[in-house]
Parts: structure tokens; sequence; C-alpha cells
């Protein structure tokens, strides 16, 4: 959180710098940074009860209390996430939040809906949803924030809708294009015959867009990223990413290395076992057994992706990006390690399956605890005493208004 916005070359930053706080020595030498660790106290058991009532109030309201059960979920993991010994709160209003989940929940209806009547109908409400899109994502920040206090004091966002749409130009447009070319596709298909086939012109245009969509989507998270703690305030401070788009290219090209690998190695080892069976054995035997053998790479193969790419992913990307979020005063670090989130991940996995899913609440702990430990926050200056200075300042205690007055929150 700065006082000043990160500015590149790529993705150009906007809106104006919050008033800022004075963190300087009166004199003599600055003073070290003090360290601030982040704990979370939350228990398994004590979420599962609230998961448990969450669940069944969902299913019996046809998903209508999802907004009151994601309120209940979050002001859970705030009150137990505590920096420097002090709670977080959650204060957002679940009837506020069920504007937007209807809002979501309407255009689902209509697209769903859409695919079967109509392609033109279907493509109206995907253009619709995309040209309204960031407008909703960024009041959905502006809740969120405004709607978490730590001392008394509640966090803000003051990104400005056009920042939100250029921020999500780079995964907007080419994700759009991807599934508006398969309802094309999808309705050619349809109504196509022996004797005038479909076009295979949709199926290049679809993989066109997919392969742009991947091409882009280093880049797009570094402008989302960056757009997102660049505009996040507290106390008069305001955040700023100094990880370049250059470091997100880096990561994303690691873990395509990583899975390149994985399938590489089990190719070679799933080809040398079948050969060794066609060599050695014949009849139905051998065709079972190679159907065995590629069945059971297949599965380990994804298996892998669950237990090595996606912790090296998670772990990567949080270290990346708050590890370089800074302020004037504040300078984030993250230390989450691939290894042991890789064994979490393994024990989340296997639990879930011998439980039928009912270890999830656990599992969701767990998995909140080691990222959020994780962090921590390096003060530089007096924190009670700007702290205190930031109580009489415009919105330092009351929040965002424009965020509480649109009320959206979609999960973002």
């Amino acid at each position: 959180m700065s006082d000043t916005p990160h500015t590149s070359s790529d993705s150009p930053a906007e809106g104006a710098a919050a008033p800022a706080v004075s963190v300087a020595p009166a004199s003599g030498t600055p003073a070290a940074p003090r360290r601030l660790a982040v704990e979370f106290t939350g228990s398994g058991s004590e979420y599962f009860r609230i998961w448990l009532v969450n669940l069944l109030l969902t299913l019996v309201t046809l998903t209508l209390y999802h907004p009151f059960a994601k309120a209940r979920k979050l002001a859970y993991f705030h009150a137990n996430t505590l920096v420097d010994g002090h709670a977080l709160g959650f204060h957002g209003n679940p009837r506020k939040m069920l504007r937007g989940y209807l809002l979501v929940l309407a255009f689902s209806i209509t697209y769903a809906v859409g695919t079967r009547l109509s392609p033109m109908m279907a493509l109206a409400a995907i253009g619709f949803f995309a040209l309204v899109w960031p407008a909703l994502w960024r009041a959905s920040l502006q809740f969120r924030l405004g709607n978490t206090s730590w001392r008394g004091l509640r966090f803000g966002f003051d990104g400005n809708v056009a920042g939100a749409y250029r921020a999500t130009l780079p995964s907007v447009v080419p994700w759009v294009a991807m599934v508006g070319m398969s309802v094309l596709m999808h309705a050619a298909q349809t109504q196509s015959t022996e004797e005038e086939p479909a076009s295979s012109g949709w199926v290049e245009g679809f993989l066109l867009a997919m392969l742009l969509a991947l091409l882009v989507t280093p880049l797009s998270l570094a402008w989302i990223k960056r757009y997102q703690h660049g505009h996040y305030t507290y106390a008069g401070q305001r955040g700023r990413l100094e990880a370049g788009t250059g470091a997100f290219y880096r990561l994303s090209f690691k873990i395509v290395g990583i899975i390149c690998l994985t399938f590489l190695a089990m190719g070679l080892l799933m080809g040398g076992s079948v050969a060794i069976v066609a060599a050695t054995m014949e009849g139905p035997t051998s065709k079972q057994l190679i159907v065995l053998i590629l069945s059971a790479g297949v599965l380990i193969i994804y298996a892998l992706m669950f237990i090595i790419a996606m912790p090296y992913g998670r772990s990567r990307l949080q270290n990346l990006v708050w590890g370089q979020t800074r302020s004037e005063a504040l300078q984030f670090h993250s230390a989450l390690r691939l290894w042991p989130l890789a064994g979490l991940t393994v024990k989340n996995l296997l639990l879930m399956l011998v439980t039928l899913g009912l270890y999830w609440p656990f599992a969701a702990v767990a998995s909140a605890r080691m990222r959020l430990q994780a962090v921590s926050v390096d003060v530089q200056g007096d924190l009670s005493q700007w702290l205190a200075d930031s109580q009489g300042q415009p919105g330092g205690a009351t929040g965002d208004a424009a965020g509480d007055f649109f009320g959206f929150d979609l999960g973002l």
C-alpha cells in the first residue's frame, strides 16, 4: 500500500493518491522496521459446523442463501486472522451481497437458456456480461475491502472504472472470442447435414482464440494484480506492486515446463511399460494389461498436476505478488514453500476422497493457515501513531461508501 501508484509501460495507473500519513521519525537515523506476524487461529471442527449449516440452508433455499453463507464464512476467517495479535473484521451486509449473486445467477440462466433457444441470444448474453464485468469486478473489490477492518480502521480500494477495463482487457477479449466461437461452432454442427457439413472455420477460430488466451494469460494476470494491489488503501497508505510483467511470464513458463516434464516422464514410462508387455505377452491378457497401464498413467498424470504443478503455481504466485507489494510505510513478505504445500495438498485430497468430501472444511482451514502464516508485514515508523492520525481522516473508519452502495461481492 503506497502513496503513489505503480506505473509501467504496459499498464498505466490512474487515480489520485491517497492522503499520506507521515511515517518518518522526528530526527536521527530511521528506526528499523517492525515485523508484524500473521496468525490464523481457526479450527476445522469450528468451521465444519458453520459449513454444514451453510450447505444445508443453501440447498433448501435453492442457492439463494449463498451470499449469507459467504458472509458467515468471511466473518469467521477474518475473525481468526490475526495481524500482530489483532483480528481482522468483516462487516459486509449479506443482503447487499445478494444483489451481485442474483445478477450472476440471472446471467447464467440467460446464457443456459440462450444456448438452447438461439445462439444469438447466448452471444448477446456473453457480450453484455463482458461489457459490464470490469465495472462489477471493481465494485466487488470496493465492497470487500471497504467492509474489511483492522484495529478499527477500514481498508479501501480507490481504483477507477477506466482502470478496471484496462486491466481486464487482455483477458476479456480472447476469452469472449473463445466462448463465442464455441457457441457458433455448436450451432453450426447442430444445423449441419451430410450434404452440407459444418465449416471447419469455427473450429480454427476457436483454437486461435484459445491460443491467444493462453499467450496473454501472464500479461492479463500482471495487469489485474497491478490494478488490485496498486489501489489497496489503508490508513492513508496506498499499495503498489513492483513485480514486472516479465516475472509473471517467467513463472508461467516454469509452470508449463513442469507440466511438460511430467507428461514427458510419464509418457516415456508408459511407453516403455507398454512395449515390455507387448514384447513378452500375447492375447487378451496383454491387451487388458496395456489398457490398465495407460489408465493408471493418465490417473498418475492428473494426480501429479494436483500434487506438484498446482502447489508450485500457487506458492510461487503468492510469493511473487505479496513479496513485491509495498507502500510508504508497509512492506509485505511471503515465504510459502512448495513441498509443505504439496504435502498438505496430498493429505487434503486423500482425506476428502476417504470422507466423500466431508473433510473439505478442515482442508480449507489447514490451507488458509499455511498460506496466511507464510505472510508477514514490515512497518516503518510508529504504527500506533500513524494509525491514530488516520482516525481523523475522511473515510478512515467508515470504509468505501461507493462499494457499500453497490454491494457487489463476486468472490474475487
